[in-house]
């Protein structure tokens, strides 16, 4: 297999930490972004880039400027970037009417403008040299909206939408788009519960507003029971990598607990989405 060059977004821990180091491991060139290097991520950013092949840049995923100075910067030393990896995300819970309009412009933000940002950099340069692969980490919470994790199923949603119409646009291009759904993992964003920020509304809820406390309970309880890995996820990352171009699924699920039903709801969409794009004349798109 050849070396690529490799962009990995929030490796400052969690799965992005794991698939810099995995990645870096077969001899991958890597590029890994966090932001505050000399701040709150200094530490990790000097032990990241101790690593070889992996070279660690301060990125504000939020900032058009620097998304656009880490790719022409990547672009500049390389000639290309091979794979993106849009792996960083942010995550909040709590009924859906205590999440303020900022909240939910934070969460999108970042989970689905981000990754934006750096596709549309990247794009120009993969359809030049006919060659590119774009990882997005969703969730399987981008294929079902749980009560409580709604507008960060929302945005989940939204990056799923842009990269399952993205696939099709861009494959014979010679460009694969692939999703990855991971279920849940003990990564640090997990352990890190954040909730909306209009508290007042919880007491209109009663009893219900407890439930998204029993709910990550439950789910600590199922992380233990399964002793899931994050490690798992970043193999699927280096799966996708290695993989044939042109062969690459639209989407991997690495879910343990209920990985199963995320499956199945894939299978059903796929099959009748052919069916779909052949009906509105882009049955071609399909091969």
């Amino acid at each position: 297999m050849s070396k690529k060059i490799v962009l990995i977004t929030g490796t400052n821990s969690g799965f992005g930490w794991l698939t810099a180091h995995s990645v870096a491991a077969l001899g991958h060139k890597v590029y890994a972004t966090m932001r505050d290097t000399e701040g709150k991520n200094a530490d990790k950013a000097k032990e990241l880039s101790a690593v070889e092949n992996i070279t660690v840049l301060d990125v504000t995923l939020t900032d058009d400027k620097s998304v656009n100075q880490a790719i022409e910067t990547i672009i500049a030393k390389e000639g290309s970037i091979d794979v993106l990896i849009n792996n960083a995300g942010f995550s909040m819970h709590g009924v859906a009417e205590s999440f303020t309009t900022a909240d939910v412009q934070a969460m999108f933000d970042v989970n689905v403008f981000a990754p934006w940002r750096f596709i549309k950099q990247v794009l120009p340069a993969m359809r030049k040299q006919e060659d590119g692969l774009i990882i997005n980490v969703t969730s399987g919470f981008g294929r079902v909206s749980f009560p409580f994790a709604t507008v960060y199923a929302a945005s989940k949603f939204g990056l799923e939408g842009l990269s399952e119409g993205l696939h099709y646009e861009v494959k014979r291009l010679g460009i694969d788009v692939a999703i990855l759904e991971p279920g849940a993992f003990p990564t640090e964003m997990a352990q890190k519960t954040t909730y909306a920020s209009d508290q007042a509304v919880f007491e209109g809820y009663g009893a219900i507003a407890e439930i998204p406390n029993k709910m990550m309970a439950a789910l600590g309880g199922l992380i233990q029971e399964h002793q899931t890995n994050p490690q798992d996820v970043a193999d699927a990352i280096v799966k996708l990598i290695s993989t044939e171009k042109g062969k690459r699924p639209l989407r991997t699920v690495v879910d343990p607990i209920t990985g199963e039903y995320i499956n199945a709801a894939n299978k059903a969409v796929e099959e009748q989405f052919g069916k779909g794009l052949t009906v509105f004349g882009m049955g071609e798109l399909l091969d």
